[in-house]
């Protein structure tokens, strides 16, 4: 192994910078964009279309455990291609998981629905949203390590925001695209076949990643710790005995970045049209503006995070999540007609900005919270475990809890997820400092 990525490092031409960003950017707005337009899709559409009428809410909360599952499944995706991420290549997984993640959402708008085979139908879409799930579990910790293992000293935070600035990209295109055919299509034939498109639409993007992808290399951190020795074993188990404490602080700093980006999101999108009752494109076309502080937030914090340190910014940023889950109250509970809709949008706005600000940093901290050795799979694993806590169950209990007290019980509900991460992020090392990068 070691002889074939020598050899292969003399024949190709290193990548450019620019080619390597691009790649980690393209690959992660695919794999967002097809997560996100399932989970769009769930807040929409899923619910009547592949469960059968019953109590009011019950298809709703249906639709959401079925966006739960791809969750359970990502942790199962991070451990396999993490596996051979540590032990093959960085390169060969990356591609692996697009093409896996890919066909799964295309089949997903190839479904039938429940009223042609009944439970046939919901029985599929569990089986390849686990698809889904097990190629999105792969995808983010490998496009991370592409770019942060490629990154110059002191800009390692700078190149991890172009695998985490797919996010917002991703969910802008599958945002977009729901918008159009909401804008496009009545609300008969966008329940009937158009909110396939999307998934179908997916084909095409997954070609425009692999193009880019395979034209890649190693990564020189990779190629280093394959000269100095054999890979491990079971890269799983050496994360596991060696570096469980790393994984720990890592899955509970992401609890809140997971949890208010769900809330803002699925969550809001739901509550927003069903509740509230504003119409869909306009909730769609408030989350588009949203979404773009989003990035802002990332830019900005990835580039304070190389200036200040890891730790600051997100610390920082918990705190204001804190903060978010004392407004989510007063500012989303605004119901359509009333001439308030600026506080819904402001909270919006405010809430993906600090998710943002979260978020950006992750890209480069939960690799360096590992070793070469084991980095894909203690950064996919980290990253993938903190979605079952944070985000997997988020829509389904924002729902009850609504149900059960109002939208001030959900702000609560995100308080709690922020401290569990500010926590975390203080029991955490500073990371930026580390050389094995």
């Amino acid at each position: 192994m070691l002889q074939t990525v020598e050899s292969a490092s003399t024949t190709h031409v290193p990548p450019s910078a620019g080619r390597i960003l691009a790649a980690s950017f393209v690959g992660t707005a695919i794999e967002f964009f097809d997560f996100y337009i399932y989970a769009t899709a769930t807040a929409l559409v899923i619910g009547p279309v592949f469960f059968p009428a019953g109590a009011p809410g019950v298809q709703q909360l249906s639709a959401f455990a079925t966006f739960a599952i791809a969750f359970i499944a990502r942790p199962v995706g991070a451990a396999l291609f993490g596996h051979f991420g540590d032990r093959v290549g960085r390169k060969a997984t990356l591609v692996a998981s697009l093409l896996i993640m890919g066909l799964s959402t295309v089949l997903i708008g190839c479904l039938p629905t429940y009223t042609s085979v009944g439970w046939w139908a919901p029985a599929a879409l569990c089986i390849l949203r686990c698809g889904q799930g097990i190629g999105f579990g792969g995808e983010w910790g490998g496009a991370a390590l592409l770019a942060v293992e490629n990154a110059p000293p002191g800009r390692r935070a700078w190149y991890g925001i172009f695998p985490q600035l797919g996010a917002p990209v991703g969910f802008i295109l599958a945002n977009l695209g729901f918008l159009a055919l909401s804008f496009g299509l009545s609300p008969e034939s966008f329940q009937n076949w158009g909110w396939r498109l999307p998934f179908l639409a997916s084909a095409a993007l997954v070609g425009v990643g692999l193009y880019v992808r395979l034209k890649l290399t190693e990564t020189p951190a990779f190629k280093a710790a394959l000269s100095q020795a054999r890979p491990e074993r079971v890269p799983f188990a050496t994360m596991l005995t060696q570096h469980g404490r790393a994984v720990l602080m890592g899955t509970f700093a992401m609890v809140a970045v997971y949890a208010v980006f769900y809330l803002s999101t699925v969550f809001a999108l739901g509550y927003g049209t069903g509740t509230l009752g504003y119409s869909r494109p306009t909730f769609l076309l408030f989350e588009c503006i949203a979404v773009c502080f989003m990035a802002l937030g990332t830019v900005v914090s990835g580039a304070a995070a190389d200036r200040f340190g890891r730790r600051p910014v997100l610390l920082s940023g918990m705190a204001a999540v804190f903060g978010l889950g004392f407004l989510m109250g007063p500012m989303l509970g605004h119901a359509a007609g009333t001439g308030t809709w600026p506080p819904v949008l402001g909270f919006l706005c405010l809430a993906l900005l600090t998710m943002g600000w979260v978020f950006g940093p992750m890209g480069a901290v939960l690799p360096e919270l590992f070793p070469t050795r084991v980095r894909y799979t203690g950064a996919s694993v980290t990253y993938n475990l903190a979605g079952i806590l944070g985000a997997s169950g988020a829509p389904y209990i924002a729902q009850e809890l609504v149900r059960l007290g109002g939208i001030g019980y959900v702000g609560f509900y995100l308080a709690v997820a922020a401290i569990l991460s500010f926590l975390a992020v203080l029991a955490m090392p500073e990371t930026s400092g580390r050389q094995n990068a």
